[in-house]
């Protein structure tokens, strides 16, 4: 059998690219070279491409069977290089152009969570104009409805990149400023005193599937992009430590989670448990990072499916998605 040429795409124009770079070493470097013919293709952060040429025009990418994108944030997890790839016609690993931008964007995620059912924390969004012209207006509105603490979140972006805990009033309007360089519209949430970090990952596509848990103990207040990626004092803890009922409850929640915004292939979904055990969702992230080390692959390794093979089902997901939408009809005659 020949091998399945797989267009690895990693960089990318975002906050992330740093994080998209270790993500893709670690699944090329884990790909089955029995299997596979792995195929780097670069993005920097100019936007500029390096590898392989990818087209439009479907009859131009006989090079390519399947494309794994490894971009974390904007233009790549975003559904930007998603729709392109439905354009190109190429069968690709994980959520569709739909599913990637509703996950990205934490507004209209939280908005599908809630006509779901999925228990979320209290919640405000704005656009930088408004900020700036209703400053006072919304200072008042988020003290009196969140109150502090309160996590201040650029909607559209990922690792933690631009978000801040806020204690305090004077710390408010530097929170936000720092958020809106990343993105023009934010969300900010209602903090929990004392709450657990708790992961699951889903794999799957018409029936998907939720792993085992993880839990985070991170090295800052909370897990920050430095206590992500560069503080080794940060913990997880596979299993998560929580009674069996509560499992269950945040796998059910992770798979409606998933359904939710119609994800495909992957996803991690994050969840707060308070003090007194009650379960929030936090959001869906459909390219969650992809080291040997990472939240989702460890978690599913504990659930008995190793790194090499969770790459294996990922890629047969995104060929089975793509046969599937070939059958679909394109024209009424």
């Amino acid at each position: 059998m020949p091998k399945l040429r797989v267009g690895v795409i990693f960089g990318g124009r975002s906050g992330e690219h740093e994080v998209s770079l270790i993500s893709a070493e670690s699944v090329m470097k884990a790909l089955d070279r029995s299997k596979y013919e792995v195929i780097p293709i670069k993005i920097e952060p100019d936007g500029s491409w390096h590898g392989v040429s990818i087209s439009v025009d479907p009859h131009e990418n006989s090079d390519l069977d399947v494309v794994f994108p490894v971009l974390h944030g904007t233009y790549g997890e975003d559904g930007t290089m998603q729709g392109f790839l439905e354009l190109a016609n190429l069968p690709y690993v994980g959520a569709g152009f739909a599913a990637s931008a509703v996950s990205m964007d934490k507004a209209f995620m939280r908005v599908l969570f809630a006509h779901a059912g999925l228990p979320l924390l209290p919640w405000d969004t704005f656009l930088h104009h408004e900020w700036k012209d209703n400053t006072q207006e919304i200072t008042s509105r988020l003290e009196a409805t969140l109150g502090y603490p309160m996590f201040v979140k650029p909607a559209n972006l990922g690792s933690s990149v631009g978000i801040s805990k806020v204690k305090s009033p004077a710390d408010l309007a530097p929170a936000l400023e720092h958020a809106f360089e990343y993105d023009r519209k934010i969300v900010v949430e209602q903090g929990l005193i004392g709450a657990r970090e708790v992961e699951c990952s889903v794999l799957g596509h018409n029936n998907p599937q939720a792993s085992v848990l993880g839990e985070i103990v991170p090295a800052h207040e909370f897990y920050d992009y430095n206590a992500k990626y560069h503080n080794e004092k940060s913990r997880l803890i596979i299993p998560a430590p929580l009674s069996e009922e509560q499992t269950k409850q945040v796998q059910d929640y992770a798979v409606r989670a998933f359904k939710a915004v119609d994800c495909s292939g992957m996803g991690r979904v994050d969840f707060f448990v308070d003090r007194e055990g009650e379960i929030y969702v936090n959001e869906i992230n459909t390219i969650p990072g992809f080291t040997q080390i990472s939240m989702y692959p460890k978690l599913w390794e504990q659930s008995g499916l190793p790194y090499s093979a969770l790459l294996d089902r990922l890629i047969a997901i995104a060929v089975e998605k793509h046969r599937e939408r070939q059958n679909l009809r394109t024209s009424l005659s």
